[in-house]
């Protein structure tokens, strides 16, 4: 199945998938002593029936029974074999079981142990685990992936980049939310959206951990922030204890009664989880009968994303974006990083939010240091410690890449150019991880003076990016101002590019510190200027907070909105 075949089936009808596949097999009798996974292979006879009833129940999608099926989980068992072979075996089992009508999805879920930052197992080696599974997967045939029941965003992003990397198959994310919406790790419904949207997820929900009543205003928020196809998979209400063993209490009457809810919210894909059986599925299915999903419709969002928060540009909120995490200009900063220090990163990062910054811009481009190894530190450490998103910022395509790739989150870069090199080497790599796009006016043959050849710049590379799936909610356009004592018309040029911007609906953004340089009473000249710019529809600007009379400027825009 291809990607477009997924995104075709989902507009066209609500998608079924299957129950519950563990706890239901448990319920008629399975048993094992290692794992359910291992169990299987040598008595699949129960696995065979229970997803032949799912598809005479009206399954159009069954996953396959390998939730647990990874090398560090399997490990926990004492699995000392191929995960990969484990993972292909059990595929055949599902496909002997399903009609040609039924799709096989590849169920993939957690290690059990969180990803770094946030825990001790390191980024790409999780990437790789994910990986063995999703080879033996592919080698069952498998026609697309179901990551499930994760309960931390940086997992999931290793889960989705393991398939991404190995295959062209569709993929569906269900991360597990309390009622509050947010993940056992504090992970945010929206920020997992944004984070998975932008990554190449082809749909986005949530399963198990609650029921369909709790579930419903988890998938309102997430649908807020993406027009993917949305999925939920709710167990039969909250699981409660009854004769010192675990059960669902909800029936299925009651359960299907949320199925209009669900599709009123736009959900495209709705199957069981825990405590729910072919019963389930089978009212389900009816219930589903002639509903067609809702597609969510409007002008894109420019949404970037920490694990914990959502910034929109052009919000209710001028955009802050904070400058000080930058070693340029700042002794003792540069020699704590030499030392390799990173304690004033954090007072930068803690300082700047509470002044009202609301991106961090982190630029580690300094002598004697190895700048994509700071990069990579300072990313991890502002990931644990600030909840604002980042704004990463080098002329290093490779510093760029092992930034985003380890950072949780939907970044901004800083920034792609109509450089030639910058197009070919920096503009795919922000692509692969879906980071937001800073562009700016300038290109091989330096930084044009007039309007007109930046307007042709940002328009060549607006071209380029399309080419990868980019729209202009992706970007931020950089007025380029140059400094004023050295040409007095430089701040003119900027204010008429931010105007044409305006016009466009595109976001924009200003160094506003260039404006002032080499001039007396900077501050003045910054805020000054920032006033004009917001005037002719600046959305965003790159600044130190620390500035009372900056502040005072932006809370004048926050008063009147946002300007565009």
């Amino acid at each position: 199945m291809t990607k477009n075949d997924f995104k075709l089936l989902c507009a066209k009808k609500t998608v079924i998938f299957d129950g519950s596949t563990g706890v239901e097999l448990i319920s008629r009798g399975m048993t094992f002593s290692r794992s359910l996974e291992t169990a299987l292979l040598k008595d699949p006879d129960k696995l065979i029936q229970l997803q032949r009833e799912y598809c005479s129940a009206g399954s159009d999608i069954i996953i396959t029974p390998t939730l647990g099926a990874n090398r560090i989980k399997m490990a926990e068992h004492g699995f000392t074999d191929s995960t990969e072979d484990l993972n292909y075996e059990l595929t055949k089992l599902s496909l002997s079981a399903v009609n040609d009508k039924t799709l096989i999805f590849g169920d993939i879920s957690s290690t059990g142990r969180f990803v770094e930052p946030f825990g001790d197992l390191e980024f790409e080696d999780a990437v790789d685990t994910y990986k063995e599974q999703v080879r033996g997967l592919i080698r069952g045939g498998v026609e697309g992936f179901l990551i499930e029941t994760i309960i931390d965003l940086q997992e999931a992003r290793a889960a989705l980049l393991a398939v991404t990397e190995s295959c062209d198959l569709p993929v569906i994310i269900c991360l597990s939310f309390d009622k509050d919406g947010t993940t056992i790790n504090g992970n945010s419904a929206e920020s997992v959206a944004v984070t998975l949207q932008s990554l190449g997820a082809d749909a986005i929900g949530c399963n198990c951990s609650t029921g369909p009543a709790e579930m419903l205003p988890v998938i309102k928020r997430i649908r807020a922030v993406t027009s993917l196809p949305l999925m939920v998979k709710p167990n039969a209400g909250l699981p409660a204890l009854r004769d010192g063993k675990t059960y669902f209490p909800m029936g299925v009457d009651e359960f299907i009664s949320f199925t209009h809810l669900f599709h009123d919210a736009g959900v495209s894909l709705i199957g069981g989880c825990c405590g729910t059986n072919p019963d389930f599925i089978a009212a389900l299915s009816e219930q589903c009968k002639g509903l067609v999903p809702i597609s969510k419709t409007g002008n894109p969002d420019s949404l970037t994303a920490s694990h914990r928060r959502v910034w929109r540009f052009c919000g209710e909120q001028f955009t802050l974006i904070g400058e000080r995490i930058n070693p340029t200009g700042k002794k003792e900063f540069q020699k704590q990083l030499r030392d390799g220090n990173l304690s004033m990163i954090q007072t930068f990062a803690a300082e700047q939010e509470n002044l009202g910054a609301s991106l961090l811009d982190v630029n580690m481009g300094l002598s004697g240091i190895d700048e994509q190894e700071m990069m990579v530190k300072s990313v991890s450490l502002l990931s644990k410690v600030s909840p604002l998103p980042l704004c990463i910022d080098s002329t290093r395509p490779e510093v760029i890449e092992k930034a985003l790739r380890i950072y949780p989150g939907r970044a901004l870069v800083n920034s792609i150019s109509g450089e030639k090199s910058r197009i070919e080497e920096t503009l795919p790599i922000a692509a692969k991880y879906g980071a937001m796009l800073i562009i700016l006016p300038l290109d091989d043959n330096g930084i044009p003076k007039t309007f007109e050849e930046r307007v042709t710049i940002i328009n060549t590379i607006i071209k380029e990016a399309a080419g990868y799936g980019y729209t202009t909610a992706d970007m931020v356009i950089d007025g380029l101002v140059m400094t004023i004592s050295s040409d007095q018309q430089a701040a003119q040029t900027t204010l008429r590019l931010i105007s044409w911007c305006k016009k466009q609906g595109i976001n924009s953004v200003c160094g506003l510190s260039n404006v002032s340089f080499g001039l007396p009473q900077r501050d003045i000249v910054n805020s000054a200027f920032l006033a004009l710019a917001a005037r002719n529809g600046l959305t965003s600007a790159i600044a130190n907070p620390s500035s009372e009379q900056l502040r005072g400027i932006i809370n004048a825009i926050n008063s009147e909105g946002c300007l565009v």
